[in-house]
């Protein structure tokens, strides 16, 4: 959908690889800030080679200026342990208008490096939302969720009637149940509502279910899914918090011991659900380690 070229130069019935531990590996020494959502799979090409499809997503609400660098640092680092042609793709799901890198270049004294990648801006594909949803795969309906929930972020109606149509169009696609459902988890996943909406959306949703006679999500599941959130959005920033520490030692330190990994992945025990607190115990620890010859500056 988002790289046509590319879907057709692949032999996909060969099927495919995916090698992110292997390449959090490669591009675990990086200083170029913060990892994102970073893919690497392996595939065929329809010419009988295995090649290395490294997918970059970028979520974000600002530009990052570092962006075209990281991708060229990632691509070489790829390139130099395997030694086979590596693709790198972005797609970019921020919100601003203007901001679409494509390339990193460098030029000294005769010597100059053009990288150039495949970008697709999700942005812009929200300006013909009714092409989007015309489509009948299930990334078109993923993207559209993403814009939707851009677009709604002061408007809670909004996002209530946007939520809605998706998850009615889910079930006038020839879609499976599994394709329905898990579709229909991303969907209720982003695009949260208030409380009393939720409920409002929730009842709207179980009416239409058994009036088509597709009842594919029980009540307790609805239960447990609006608890679930809550919880994972606890977790979702306690484990963010716990990353950061991890890669700002990663960068300060040549290696972490693993019994500093294991003293920082068990602390919410002792800070629960709050990110500040492990922040600080975290900084404390750093103190400690500093004293026993771990330089380290927060």
């Amino acid at each position: 959908m988002l790289f046509e070229i590319l879907e057709q130069e692949i032999d996909w019935p060969r099927g495919y690889k995916f090698r992110d531990k292997e390449f959090q590996q490669i591009v675990r020494d990086a200083s170029l800030g913060r990892r994102y959502a970073d893919k690497l799979v392996s595939v065929w090409s329809n010419q009988g080679q295995e090649i290395n499809v490294m997918v970059h997503i970028e979520i974000q609400a600002a530009r990052d200026n570092d962006f075209p660098e990281r991708m060229y640092v990632y691509n070489y680092r790829i390139y130099d342990k395997h030694q086979k042609p590596v693709t790198s793709l972005a797609i970019l799901a921020d919100e601003e208008t203007r901001w679409h890198p494509k390339k990193f270049t460098r030029a000294q004294w005769g010597c100059s490096v053009d990288f150039r990648f495949p970008t697709v801006k999700l942005k812009r594909l929200g300006n013909d939302m009714d092409a989007l949803l015309s489509q009948s795969n299930p990334f078109a309906m993923i993207t559209a969720a993403h814009l939707m929930t851009q677009a709604s972020k002061h408007d809670p109606q909004k996002r209530y009637v946007g939520k809605w149509k998706l998850t009615r169009m889910l079930y006038e696609r020839d879609f499976t149940r599994e394709q329905i459902l898990n579709l229909y988890r991303f969907i209720d996943w982003l695009m949260v509502l208030p409380e009393l909406l939720s409920k409002e959306f929730n009842t709207q949703h179980k009416e239409y279910e058994e009036d088509k006679k597709m009842p594919y999500i029980t009540t307790a599941e609805r239960i447990g899914r609006e608890e679930g959130r809550q919880e994972g959005r606890q977790e979702g920033m306690l484990s963010e918090a716990r990353e950061m520490v991890l890669e700002a030692l990663d960068i300060k330190f040549s290696t972490i011991p693993v019994d500093m990994q294991s003293i920082i992945n068990a602390l919410n025990c002792i800070v629960g659900s709050d990110p500040d607190k492990l922040l600080f115990l975290c900084i404390m620890l750093s103190k400690i380690w500093a004293k026993k010859g771990l330089a380290c500056t927060f």
